[in-house]
């Protein structure tokens, strides 16, 4: 089965088994949040990508695209926040499972050349992504507008790093 395909199954399975589904209203704006972030992504960077999805089985690379920011993302989202602990040490611990999970998923994926990296984006650039837009997710949560405050400044730091040519 196309790795792309198995995580969209287990996620809609994780995310039926371990979310809160009586708290969708509360965590309902953060799905929207990150699932509206990668719409941005792929906006500023549709000729100009940092990094892709193949697939090997025919799936138009956009659709794969479409799949991760509407079912994967805030599937991520629910299950992410349903399950965050009270506990300093626990938020952490939570926080850095579910970048250990985000970031062997993707080297298992760049392996398969299921995705690949563009323009100076690299593993370490996602690395350093993950440990921000985890605890991110949480802090909109609660606080939405210092998250989108945060969020142009680290998609203006991003573009300009990355030397993305977004005004035509």
């Amino acid at each position: 089965m196309h790795m792309h395909i198995l995580i969209i199954i287990l996620i809609i399975l994780l995310a039926w088994r371990r979310a809160d589904w009586t708290r969708f209203e509360k965590f309902h704006a953060t799905m929207v949040y990150i699932a509206s972030m990668n719409l941005l992504y792929f906006f500023f960077t549709q000729d100009y990508p940092l990094w892709m999805f193949q697939s090997n089985i025919g799936i138009p690379e956009h659709v794969l695209d479409l799949l991760h920011t509407f079912i994967v993302l805030p599937c991520t989202v629910i299950i992410y926040l349903s399950n965050f602990p009270d506990a300093f040490i626990h938020k952490i611990i939570h926080i850095a499972k579910w970048v250990l999970i985000y970031l062997v998923c993707e080297w298992v994926g760049h392996h398969l050349g299921l995705i690949e990296y563009h323009n100076g984006w690299s593993f370490g650039w996602s690395i350093l992504f993950l440990l921000v837009m985890f605890p991110m997710l949480k802090l909109h949560e609660n606080r939405p507008y210092i998250v989108y405050g945060l969020s142009v400044v680290v998609i203006a730091f991003l573009l300009y790093l990355f030397k993305v040519p977004w005004i035509q």
